[in-house]
C-alpha cells in the first residue's frame, strides 16, 4: 500500500502528539511526585515528647574532647495545622537541652557544661528524613577547672544551626554526626584557644510523654 503525502503527514502529527501528551504526562508526574516527598507532616500533633542521649555525646574542639554520657531535652510537635508543611520542613523549639557525666580529654581537668536560650528543631521528610538543630547564640557554654581553666562559647556571633537526621521507629532516633559548630575559646595553657569551631556527636531517642503508646513520626 503506498501512503498518500497528506496521509503521511498526518500519521507524523499524530505520533508527535501523543509523544508530546506522553511527555506532559510523565513531567507531571514527576512534578507531583517531588512535591510529595517535599512535603512534611509530624504526628501525632500537639503531642509532647523527650528526646534522651543514646550513647555518649562529643565535642571536640582542636585536641581537646568533651565526652557526656547524660543529655536530655523537651519539645513538642506542632498543634495542626502547624504540624505540616506542603513545601518544606516542620520547625519547632527545644528546651535548652541539660548535658551531665562529662568528662575531658585533658588530664586532671574537670568540665561542667551549662545550656540557655530557646533551642529549636526542624525535620524534613525523606529518605532519609533530615532535621536541623539550631544552637541560640551563646547557648552552650563549657567551663573547665582544675589543671587548665578554659570556657568555650559555642554560636558566639549568632544562633547556628548542625544538620542531622531523623528516623522512624520505636522509639523514633534523632542523630548529628560529625556537626560543626563556631566557637571562641578562652583561658590557660592547655586549652585549645586557637580553636573556631567545635565538632559534635549526639544521638538521641525520642518519646511521646502525651501518649506512650505511640511514636513520634516525620512522614509526607
Amino acid at each position: 500500500m503506498t501512503l498518500r503525502p497528506h496521509r503521511v503527514r498526518a500519521l507524523l502529527a499524530t505520533a508527535t502528539g501523543a509523544a508530546a501528551t506522553a511527555a506532559l504526562v510523565l513531567t507531571g508526574t514527576a512534578a507531583q511526585a517531588q512535591t510529595a516527598a517535599a512535603s512534611t507532616t509530624v504526628t501525632p500533633a500537639g503531642h509532647a515528647y523527650q528526646a534522651t542521649l543514646s550513647g555518649k555525646a562529643t565535642f571536640k574542639a582542636g585536641s581537646v574532647t568533651l565526652t557526656c554520657s547524660v543529655s536530655s531535652t523537651t519539645g513538642q510537635v506542632p498543634a495542626a495545622p502547624a504540624n505540616h508543611n506542603d513545601a518544606g520542613p516542620v520547625a519547632s523549639t527545644l528546651a535548652a537541652p541539660t548535658f551531665g557525666s562529662c568528662t575531658s580529654s585533658l588530664p586532671g581537668v574537670t568540665p561542667t557544661v551549662t545550656t540557655s536560650g530557646t533551642w529549636g528543631i526542624s525535620v524534613q521528610n525523606g529518605s532519609p528524613s533530615t532535621a536541623t538543630l539550631t544552637v541560640p547564640q551563646g547557648g552552650l557554654v563549657v567551663k573547665t577547672s582544675g589543671l587548665a581553666t578554659c570556657t568555650i562559647v559555642s554560636a558566639p556571633g549568632g544562633p547556628a544551626s548542625i544538620a542531622g537526621t531523623w528516623t522512624n521507629g520505636a522509639p523514633s532516633a534523632l542523630a548529628f554526626a560529625n556537626a560543626v559548630v563556631p566557637v571562641t575559646v578562652t583561658g590557660t595553657f592547655g586549652c585549645p584557644t586557637s580553636a573556631t569551631t567545635s565538632t559534635v556527636n549526639l544521638a538521641y531517642t525520642v518519646a511521646d510523654t502525651t501518649d506512650p503508646t505511640q511514636q513520634i513520626t516525620v512522614g509526607p
